[in-house]
């Protein structure tokens, strides 16, 4: 992993990484199918402009998202690209077998050596019922509560060895002499920021959808961390929510597609991305367009001058290695232009195109 950064110097937009998070959203004009093959569009785009990696999420049942399988987009997205490190962001671990997620990173890692990573979460990114679809056949009983950290021990078990006497011992994960790929844990609060440094992984806050400021988690994290096998530096990743057009006003109108999903979602409404005409057009009432000021500090939106003043002085407050960023835009030529216009302000310096 990158060497920790100096705490007092000075931290200039070209020296953080910048990186994607794909969600694969399903707008009102497309389909879930076609959300998957924009995904992989948007990754071959974002291969040569100079991105680290490309993360995909796991979320399950949601008309609103077509990504229930990061693993399998993973491998298509590392097979079309050249430059990016393609992870998860995030496996779900409660809903996977530990042994199959050791087996199916290790495939990843052996076709792709040195470009994937994992990324992994507690939550069911799901409703609860479709929590217990997945996971009912797992474990005897019924409401076995939070094995989250079995589950991560086992993980770990299977890549660094069984303890003498375990049950499992004798069982070698596949492909043997594959190691794991980098491990990172993802949350939005301060449990998974805690966990991370303590067994010495990566860690990816995400700001874009939690409710608690990031710097307390993402600082916090880099005080506790812990040197072990899995690192010897802290790398923490900031994922934000950001749309940038060539003006204010323009990106201001792409966003309001994001802002009605959002409002949308927290009222329980996981609809497909609503177009811009159904957006603009929508009649907020005035207790909804207090709810959507109250949530701007989520949303980042600007021309490239303004998201490159705002994300900066993120990094300095969170002490970030690494931007994340997820932009839910309906129209995908705007939403390549938008992580084209990032990439340029940014600094980033673009490398090779994809074959």
């Amino acid at each position: 992993m990158p060497s920790r950064r100096p705490a007092q110097a000075p931290i200039s937009p070209s020296m953080t990484p910048l990186s994607v998070l794909d969600l694969s959203f399903v707008s009102a004009e497309s389909t879930p199918a076609q959300a998957l093959h924009d995904t992989l569009a948007l990754a071959r785009h974002v291969d040569g402009l100079g991105y680290r990696r490309y993360w995909l999420a796991e979320h399950h049942a949601l008309p609103n998202v077509a990504s229930p399988a990061p693993e399998i987009m993973i491998g298509q997205i590392a097979a079309a690209t050249r430059n990016l490190r393609v992870g998860s962001g995030g496996i779900m671990l409660p809903n996977h077998a530990p042994l199959m997620v050791a087996e199916r990173f290790r495939v990843l890692e052996a076709l792709f050596p040195g470009r994937i990573d994992l990324g992994l979460g507690r939550a069911p990114g799901t409703d609860g019922l479709t929590a217990r679809a997945l996971r009912r056949r797992e474990a005897p009983g019924e409401g076995g509560g939070d094995d989250f950290l079995d589950r991560l021990q086992e993980l770990l078990f299977w890549d660094g060895g069984f303890p003498e006497g375990h049950p499992f011992t004798r069982i070698e994960a596949s492909p043997a002499g594959v190691p794991l790929p980098p491990l990172f844990l993802l949350g939005s609060s301060d449990y998974s920021a805690r966990l991370a440094a303590e067994i010495g992984c990566g860690f990816g806050f995400a700001q874009h959808f939690s409710g608690m400021p990031a710097e307390p988690p993402m600082l916090d994290y880099r005080n506790r961390f812990q040197p072990t096998r899995l690192g010897t530096q802290p790398h923490a990743i900031l994922a934000v929510a950001a749309i940038c057009a060539s003006t204010d006003a323009e990106a201001e109108r792409l966003a309001s597609s994001a802002r009605l999903a959002t409002l949308r979602r927290e009222r329980g409404e996981y609809r497909p991305l609503p177009s811009l005409a159904e957006a603009l057009a929508y009649p907020y009432s005035d207790g909804e367009r207090i709810q959507i000021e109250r949530g701007r500090d989520r949303l980042h939106v600007g021309s490239p001058e303004t998201l490159r003043a705002r994300l900066a002085d993120m990094v300095a407050r969170t002490q970030a290695d690494e931007l994340m960023i997820v932009s839910a835009i309906p129209d995908q030529a705007a939403r390549h232009e938008s992580y084209a216009l990032l990439a340029q302000a940014w600094g980033l310096a673009a490398t090779s195109q994809a074959a």
